[in-house]
């Protein structure tokens, strides 16, 4: 077994980027160090306030429209009362009372739905910028697909009140077969050769407190087998890619929990699955090259032509079959259209954008030479192949939301042009462009991915439930877009509104500006790796 993980609660090297991109040296933690930058310690301050839920005082949010997140119609004119960071009151504004020393914040107007919820994250940076970004872009709860140190030390803040940032959910690092797909450049993976080494990781990674086991591509029937039978054993969910190797219905009846991107989705639903599947176990990874950049390339490069023979023989009862057993077996799939729309769709990527300048500028200024980097040298032929790969992944969107199978919405966030918390708002709308209805988009990000994540305290606005929403300007079953309207955030109880979160925000994206370029050399990767076919 071979492995790369990270050091522990170290701050200093991240992994943002495309597939290959500048690591980032993290600024100091919002507790503050005599390093800390202005920035940080300005975020820093705000956040001190993280843990303030004071549980003598409610706080009622009084005539304001509820979208409560699973799927039922707004409710007009009503008050939510908020205490000890929890929802102990809903009724309609005309026929509450409040008890003297309520404080109360007039909503007309305003529309309140649950905090967002990002089911695909690959979170790093600067303490001072990655976990505050989340609440204030409305994202009260994150799952780490590639658990690290940090992101432990980051919960662990939160919890205390320290440090501002949403509920977390941590995965395991990688688990991939070998060779990896993932290269000794890169911590925090995993590769197994074999079951025995699969059932010894399961074990290792759950005492070392994952909430969950990630597997990759490139794990072998025999090792994902021993990961499956070893998750249940040790009662912890399983989930990730669906390995090359292994057909996705299997993987359901297997009990993986999610399957994410839409990959194994466009095999398992065509007419030359066989014919594929032959060309995927002749898929060779060169296990002596060092780079995790050149080996997806050379992953990316044999498997583009069979994702292409496997789109042109879409066969509609096949994938009805396929979807109907995945529905009824509960396992979800997290599309990740946005880092599949950045990687198939690149001449659309916008040059610019507002929340860009929450991150390090010369991270920014990076995307485009890694964009071109797994994107250039296309021919027209193999660009128009993309395109219709990308709209076939829509309309495999539609059809398995048609068959009842769940789409909890993730972003991939951690690759490039994905601003953590902000990048949840564009999936959200490349979502709706799919097919979806809004409503249907706010219970995938909402009610949706709880059920996914397992937290039944999450993901709707209901009596009982944690204080984790979201107040906008605009309506958003009118315009999805409007879930970017932020007035003003619930973070656990506490309440964040609009001079607040700008005021935060300033901090956020002074601190990133202060943060500091990557050591030369020290390049990483970053995400899932998904989507860039060159």
């Amino acid at each position: 077994m071979s492995e790369q993980t990270g050091k522990q609660d170290e701050p200093g090297l991240g992994r943002r980027g495309f597939i290959a991109g500048a690591a980032v040296v993290a600024g100091a933690a919002l507790t503050g160090t005599a390093s800390a930058t202005p920035g940080a310690r300005a975020v820093a301050q705000g956040a001190s306030k993280a843990g303030d839920t004071d549980t003598d005082t409610a706080l009622a949010f009084t005539h304001v429209t509820v979208i409560e997140g699973s799927g039922a119609a707004p409710a007009h004119d009503m008050t939510v009362v908020v205490e000890a960071g929890q929802i102990t009151a809903l009724a309609p504004s005309a026929r509450t009372r409040l008890r003297p020393g309520v404080r109360t914040v007039d909503l007309t107007g305003k529309y309140l739905i649950p905090g967002l919820i990002e089911a695909h994250t690959h979170s790093d940076g600067p303490d001072a910028v990655v976990p505050p970004l989340y609440p204030l872009a409305g994202v009260t709860t994150v799952r780490e697909m590639q658990g690290a140190p940090v992101h432990h030390r980051w919960r662990r803040q939160i919890r205390s009140g320290t440090l501002l940032g949403p509920r977390w959910l941590i995965g395991s690092p990688i688990i991939d077969g070998a060779p990896s797909l993932w290269a000794q450049d890169v911590p925090n993976h995993i590769s197994v050769r074999d079951a025995a080494e699969a059932r010894r990781v399961v074990r290792r990674v759950k005492q070392e407190g994952a909430d969950f086991v990630k597997v990759y591509s490139r794990l072998s029937r025999e090792a994902y087998w021993a990961i499956a039978q070893e998750a249940r054993r040790q009662n912890i969910p399983h989930l990730g890619h669906c390995p090359d190797l292994v057909r996705i219905t299997e993987a359901a009846d297997a009990g993986q929990r999610s399957i994410e991107h839409l990959h194994a989705l466009l095999l398992s639903t065509s007419a030359h699955e066989a014919e594929v599947r032959r060309g995927l176990a002749a898929v060779r990874i060169d296990p002596d090259d060092p780079s995790s950049l050149s080996r997806y390339h050379s992953w990316f490069q044999q498997v583009h032509p069979l994702e292409w023979q496997a789109v042109r023989g879409y066969d509609p009862r096949k994938a009805d079959s396929v979807f109907k057993r995945l529905a009824a077996g509960g396992t979800a799939v997290v599309p990740t259209l946005s880092v599949h729309h950045t990687l198939e769709l690149p001449d659309e990527v916008p040059d610019r954008a507002e929340d860009w300048k929450y991150l390090p500028a010369w991270q920014v200024e990076s995307w485009p030479d890694q964009l071109q980097a797994l994107t250039g040298g296309r021919t027209p032929e193999q660009a128009r192949r993309i395109r219709e790969i990308y709209a076939h992944r829509e309309r495999l969107v539609r059809e398995l939301h048609e068959a009842g199978v769940r789409l909890p919405a993730g972003t991939d966030t951690g690759t490039g042009y994905k601003v953590p918390g902000f990048a949840l708002h564009d999936e959200l709308a490349l979502l709706v462009e799919a097919g979806l209805t809004p409503m249907q988009v706010l219970r995938s990000a909402t009610q949706e991915a709880a059920r996914l994540l397992g937290l039944d305290a999450v993901g709707t606005v209901a009596k009982g439930k944690a204080a984790d929403l979201l107040v906008l300007d605009a309506d958003p079953l009118r315009d999805i877009r409007n879930t970017r309207r932020i007035h003003g955030v619930v973070v656990n109880g506490r309440w964040i509104d609009a001079t607040e979160r700008e005021a935060l925000l300033a901090a956020v994206q002074k601190a990133a500006s202060e943060a500091e370029p990557p050591q030369e050399g020290a390049a990483a990767v970053t995400g899932c790796g998904c989507g860039g076919h060159p």
